[in-house]
């Protein structure tokens, strides 16, 4: 199974309170609402990930498996959280400069993307008229806040929400496959009726936003790319590459639930941008005695088709890819089970520490060694 992560190349708040203002390097990416004495107000933000970067991806990972791809953010606020609050996701209709401007300085930057222009103040202002399947959303004596759209001559689907509960993860997480194959197919010049990549706007639900209730003042904040964190926004690409072929191996797998699991291959140290292929080495805890010239600890078992990977984060004991029965099965070769790890997507100069699960006799387990590795950025 294999998992890929990719950081955006820019994003910016748009605020309908501040029409001029641009908030390009921001630590904060704000999707709220607002409300005063005088009229609701809102925020939106927008994020593009580099097009060349997807296509290598889908061209030279994925290839021809079947695959996901997840538009992913970290919650760094929230507050006036409603019963249910709506996030809606778009592919954006328009260009976009990202600017170098902050919510906080004063006088206000205005050399990007705002709620009234795609480039800079006073040039390039956001479409008021639009094409087949492009739409956007704004007060009348305050046009702006970005233009998007919701549908695709392909026939695909490109509208996409999540609904916050009390009860639910507040960290945006939305499936954006059908926009990845859009944008895709117009690039390659496989279709005249895609569109170009623009990136995405996320904002709340039409019947949330600009609505004169203090009941529905919600304010939601993400981090941004520009973060101090570990919590970047990220688009997260999954697919199958699972296989199970032992070929002439004559290796059995593992029955026992006593046993011991390494990790071979394990150098401890990756640079950010290498591939890892992992291979896994089983035996029982307590081997059954036979008479042989060789040590029954030497033999190696496989693990059971139900086994799956994961990595957590040291510091903070977050997973960064959770088990997953589909995108972290173990494979397994005529030599070992194995696994491979894109260290591209894995935040540098930290510690990780890899877990495995898998179902014996109907006993799920969780190994968690002392599997540990870091990543460096050299």
């Amino acid at each position: 199974m294999a998992i890929y992560k990719l950081f955006p190349e820019k994003d910016s708040t748009l605020y309908s309170g501040f029409p001029n203002m641009n908030t390009g390097i921001d630590e904060i990416l704000e999707v709220s609402t607002f409300y005063d004495t005088t009229s609701p107000e809102v925020s939106r933000f927008l994020i593009q990930f580099s097009q060349t970067e997807i296509e290598d991806i889908l061209d030279n990972k994925v290839g021809s498996a079947q695959f996901q791809t997840n538009l992913k953010t970290f919650l760094a606020d929230v507050t006036g959280l409603n019963q249910t609050t709506t996030l809606e996701v778009y592919p954006i209709s328009s260009s976009w400069v990202m600017g170098t401007g902050r919510y906080s300085n004063s006088p206000q930057t205005t050399n990007g993307v705002s709620w009234k222009f795609r480039t800079t103040s006073g040039s390039g202002a956001w479409p008021t008229s639009f094409n087949t399947y492009v739409t956007a959303s704004y007060p009348s004596n305050n046009e702006g806040g970005g233009s998007w759209y919701t549908g695709s001559a392909l026939g695909l689907d490109v509208t996409q929400t999540q609904s916050l509960n009390y009860s639910d993860d507040k960290d945006l997480n939305v499936n954006v496959t059908n926009t990845i194959l859009n944008w895709y197919s117009q690039s390659k010049g496989l279709t005249s009726d895609g569109f170009d990549n623009n990136g995405f706007i996320v904002k709340q639900s039409e019947n949330d936003e600009f609505v004169a209730d203090r009941a529905y003042v919600t304010n939601i904040k993400y981090f941004s790319i520009d973060t101090h964190t570990i919590y970047p926004p990220q688009l997260e690409f999954k697919w199958v590459d699972y296989s199970f072929d032992t070929g002439s191996s004559t290796n059995s797998i593992i029955s026992t639930d006593k046993l011991v699991v390494s990790l071979g291959n394990n150098k401890g140290q990756f640079n950010q941008d290498s591939i890892q292929k992992f291979r896994l080495y089983s035996r029982p805890q307590y081997p059954t005695r036979t008479f042989s010239t060789s040590s029954n600890y030497t033999v190696n078992y496989y693990l059971p088709t139900s086994s799956y990977y994961a990595i957590k984060d040291l510091d903070t004991n977050e997973f960064v890819i959770s088990f997953d029965t589909t995108y972290t099965q173990i494979s397994a070769d005529s030599e070992s089970n194995f696994f491979t790890i894109y260290m591209s997507g894995l935040e540098p100069e930290r510690y990780y520490q890899i877990l495995i699960k898998t179902v014996i006799d109907g006993s799920t387990l969780i190994l968690d060694d002392e599997n540990y590795f870091k990543i460096v950025n050299e």
